[in-house]
């Protein structure tokens, strides 16, 4: 066989790749299957050698685990000083990946490539550090045993019952330059035990009776066996890609089976399953399609399904593949797979075919081992019929074969009549030059049968007509029969050329287009955000390239499946058998072998975990359906759909966790904050209350001890209330309900309220008279400047100076809109304005907005009381009425606090006339009891 040309692509990949890994350092592991089976003691075996050949070696780090035959190898050896981490109030020595960069030796030895570093460490994982040295261009030397690697863990769980939690991921360790397996028989490890020379006496008798049984080292012994076999088999392929060698290495006993579309192919498949399980191998089952055979696959479709299937069910890879020839296509696929034997079926009645087979593939690679399968004998009857060529009645009977024999007889006919009359004028050659043309038209654009016809019929008409003696098979010259014989051979070379030509670019189309479709399905995918969005796209693209009616049903949030698809829900559909899917993980309905009488094909959407959804489809066509290529297409397309709503799920799920660790967070806050701040109140009331109850005191004592009660009373009431509204206000409970109301009432209602707690502050007030009266809710507004009121008394020494400042001012539209206030744009607008300033020592720098977050105090050493909500509750109390509430430092010192409230027209006052009349007529005592909240400054 002729060396194939290489793909420029794979070449500047393979150059990309050198370039990458020539500044790389090297990865070499040394691999197990378990603990003390010498991984440690080869590679410092390993290291001596390449110590003694003059290279820079280092010891990074080595557990030796007390075996003294592996300690005794560190002799000799220089070793890297440990980096002593403070963890827990303990000190453990760490590797130095710093000092390892700063000594950069030629290789680096750094044992158990799975461990865990210390939390505070650059890197989670030693194999972080690793990465980062062999980045450096340092070569590294590791161990690592099989239970370590992420793909296999699930599988030494079922084994062993234990489940590993430090893994490493599998692509790390099949990027290593080398892996070498340290294999020790399952008996001699354990003899190794009892004899101590892994652990200790006493967990070696605990080690043997749970994981280093005998069955369990036999178990990972087979796996670390079957991973080295299987990265060793990916080096060989890579290595023959780079080196494109097309030779095919039999270092494994695959086969291929071949089938045609004649009968007894059932026969081929089951005598190739039977050899490949005596091999113990994996085996392959095509059917090759050729221009010539293509008219079969139509015919034959059915059967050739069928085979496929069954070799599918006996565990074989099978696939429809395109070629010129059912050689090339065989030996292509032989050679891409590494396959070094092919089965082929051999029929006595076309013994000739086969031969041919067989030589054509013996021609294109000798080193192929064919193995060749009798079949058996057709009936009498079918025996006895003439076996039809490949341009038989049935080629004929299809309608694009007529069409292309119609064509070429007109276009002989038009070649024949446009030139019959000029031959005087006209070469003859160029007369078959013309006929040539219309083969050539007829072949590329009808195929095989229509192009032959085109042939014979242009023969024909030259003979007839051009040749003398005219309209007669006879000819006055002999020569021109060379001419018909080289005629006819030309067109059938052109004919075969333009065939195979038309043949390679159908499946280019199709193939095409099936990437195209499925890049709009990923892309479409990948935009949705929601369950509805992922499934409504998947329908959209299911209903236009593989059925005609599909829908998707998932669980609900009791766990009981409804259809989510936006389409009807079609009368096949079938409850049933959607739920047995769903509960069995497997496919069923039509094309399937279970339930496989209803007219729907059911398919899960599954991850390893659970199931997502079920796909029900009603095919467009059931036997384009059944074809291979249609199930891998269908196969991709449901792989993606789960992947996207794979996706959404642990999207949920992560915003599920984060919400409950928030809440957690909330809560331990909540918790936190009241265990503290009630308890003093709470301390102070038993005091004063067992004073007031023990002693005769005088009635002015008294009269102070109940003052006294009440304050602390009224402390943990604020507490209380602010921590009820806070959570009305956050669950949409608080309704608002505005009025005109006088603003110079509610303040001196407030200062009334907390003039025990005053002391010697000042309070001073400046209320514009045109905001004498205004617009909002009075019990919201009066709960706001009472926390702001508390929080001024709270963080201001007793002689400070509190103002409380209200006034009409002008705002742009802009900062009206982000409130929610339904003005025009570029107009200057109204708002009140409410300011509560002191002159106390003001915000801590940097937190002017941060003291507005939940459970944030502004003077965390201060001994006010609180939960920290008050600040937090006035904001979103100011949000709710359609303000903002912002807080700032004034010069020399002081904090201010800015209330901005939507502005209603003065004049609208009278629209309000009855309920202005009734606020107007709450006494003082009314206004006191209304305003039952403050706030503590977090």
């Amino acid at each position: 066989m002729s060396e194939q040309r290489p793909n420029p692509e794979d070449l500047l990949q393979q150059i990309k790749q050198q370039e990458n890994t020539r500044s790389r350092g090297k990865l070499k592991i040394f691999f197990g299957s378990s603990a003390g089976v010498g991984k440690t003691y080869d590679m410092l075996s390993a290291a001596h050698r390449d110590q003694a050949h003059g290279l820079d070696v280092l010891v990074g780090i080595v557990e030796t685990h007390g075996r003294s035959e592996t300690a005794a190898l560190l002799d000799g050896l220089t070793i890297l000083p440990l980096r002593q981490v403070e963890y827990r109030e303990q000190t453990l020595a760490e590797f130095d990946i710093d000092g390892a960069l700063a000594r950069h030796p030629d290789i680096l030895l750094v044992d158990e490539l799975a461990h865990s570093n210390i939390p505070g460490s650059r890197h989670p994982k030693r194999w972080h550090d690793v990465e980062e040295l062999l980045k450096a261009g340092i070569s590294v030397y590791t161990t690592v045993n099989v239970q370590h690697l992420e793909s296999l863990n699930d599988v030494v769980n079922q084994i062993t019952g234990v489940v590993v939690q430090e893994t490493i991921p599998d692509w790390f360790f099949d990027q290593a330059n080398e892996v070498v397996l340290v294999d020790l028989p399952a008996d001699e490890l354990l003899s190794r035990l009892h004899d101590g020379k892994v652990y200790i006496p006493s967990q070696a008798k605990h080690a043997i009776e749970n994981f280093f049984r005998k069955g369990n080292l036999i178990a990972l012994r087979e796996l670390a066996l079957r991973r080295t076999a299987d990265l060793v088999d990916a080096d060989m392929r890579d290595y023959r890609n780079q080196s494109r060698i097309s030779s095919i290495w039999n270092t494994t006993d695959q086969l291929l089976v071949g089938i045609s579309t004649r009968a007894h192919s059932e026969r081929l498949i089951r005598h190739a399953a039977r050899l490949a399980s005596s091999l113990h191998s994996q085996w392959y089952v095509i059917y090759v399609e050729t221009p010539r055979n293509a008219y079969k696959l139509s015919k034959n479709k059915q059967s050739i399904l069928e085979a496929l299937r069954l070799a599918d069910e006996l565990g074989a890879k099978t696939e429809i593949i395109n070629a010129i020839s059912v050689a090339e296509g065989l030996v292509s696929y032989a050679h891409q797979f590494n396959i070094g034997r092919i089965i082929i079926g051999q029929n006595h009645s076309k013994s000739y075919y086969d031969r041919s087979l067989v030589k054509q593939i013996s021609q294109q690679d000798m080193n192929l081992d064919l193995i060749l399968v009798n079949q058996a004998k057709k009936t009498k009857n079918l025996s006895s019929k003439r076996q039809r060529p490949t341009w038989d009645m049935t080629a004929l009977a299809s309608k694009d074969n007529r069409i292309g024999y119609l064509m070429a007889v007109l276009g002989c006919t038009l070649v024949t009549v446009s030139l019959v009359a000029l031959t005087r004028w006209f070469d003859l050659a160029n007369v078959v030059m013309l006929y040539l043309l219309v083969i050539v038209f007829i072949s590329v654009r009808f195929g095989r049968a229509p192009g032959i016809f085109a042939a014979l019929l242009s023969v024909i008409s030259f003979d007839l007509f051009f040749v003398e003696p005219k309209l007669s098979f006879s000819v006055s010259d002999v020569q021109y029969l060379v001419t018909f014989a080289v005629m006819i051979v030309v067109s059938l070379i052109i004919n075969n050329l333009a065939v195979g030509l038309r043949f390679q670019a159908q499946n280019a189309r199709r193939r095409e287009q099936q990437a195209i479709s499925m890049s709009h399905l990923a892309q479409s995918l990948s935009a949705a955000r929601k369950n509805e969005e992922i499934i409504n796209q998947a329908i959209i693209w299911l209903t236009k390239h593989i059925a005609s009616k599909a829908l998707m049903a998932m669980p609900n949030a009791d766990g009981k499946l409804t259809v989510v698809s936006e389409s009807s829900i079609p009368s096949e559909f079938n409850w049933n058998v959607t739920q047995w899917v769903f509960d069995h993980k497997e496919s069923a309905g039509l094309a399937t072998h279970t339930l496989a009488a209803n007219p729907m094909h059911y398919r899960a959407l599954a991850t390893s975990s659970q199931v997502l959804a079920v796909l029900a489809l009603m095919p467009t066509d059931i036997d384009n359906f059944n074809q291979p290529e249609q199930q891998r297409t269908l196969d991709v397309a449901i792989a993606q759909i789960t992947l996207a709503l794979e996706r959404v799920y642990y999207a949920k799920i992560a915003q599920n966790a984060l919400i409950k660790v928030e809440s957690e967070r909330l809560r331990g806050s909540l918790l936190s904050a009241l265990s503290h701040d009630i308890r003093t109140p709470i301390t102070v009331l038993s005091g004063l209350a067992a004073c007031l109850a023990s002693q005769n005191l005088a009635p002015a004592e008294q009269k102070q001890l109940a003052i006294d009660i009440e304050q602390q009373a009224n402390v943990i009431q604020r507490l209380v209330i602010n921590i009820l509204d806070y959570v009305a206000l956050q669950s949409g409970g608080m309704k608002l309900n505005k009025q005109w109301v006088s603003l110079e009432e509610i303040i001196g209602s407030n200062i009334r309220q907390l003039e025990p707690y005053l002391q010697n502050r000042q309070v001073k007030i400046d209320v514009a008279s045109a905001v004498d009266f205004i617009y909002t809710d009075e019990l919201i507004l009066a709960r706001i400047l009472n926390n702001l009121l508390t929080n001024a008394i709270n963080y201001t020494p007793d002689n400070a100076a509190i103002t409380i400042q209200a006034t009409l001012t002008n705002q742009h539209t802009a900062q009206n809109l982000q409130n929610n206030n339904p003005v025009q744009n570029n107009k200057i607008v109204q708002s009140y304005q409410i300011t509560v300033t002191d002159n106390g020592q003001g915000l801590p720098i940097g937190m002017e907005a941060q003291i507005f977050e939940r459970f944030t105090r502004g003077d965390s050493e201060s001994n006010t009381t609180g939960l920290g909500l008050g600040l937090a509750l006035s904001r979103d109390l100011v949000k709710h009425l359609g303000g903002t509430l912002n807080a700032s430092n004034i010069q020399p010192h002081g904090a201010q606090f800015v209330i901005v409230l939507p502005w209603q027209p003065l004049e609208n006052l009278y629209m309000f006339d009855d309920k202005f009349t009734s606020s107007m007529t709450h006494t003082d005592e009314s206004i006191d009891a209304s305003i039952t909240t403050s706030s503590e400054n977090s």
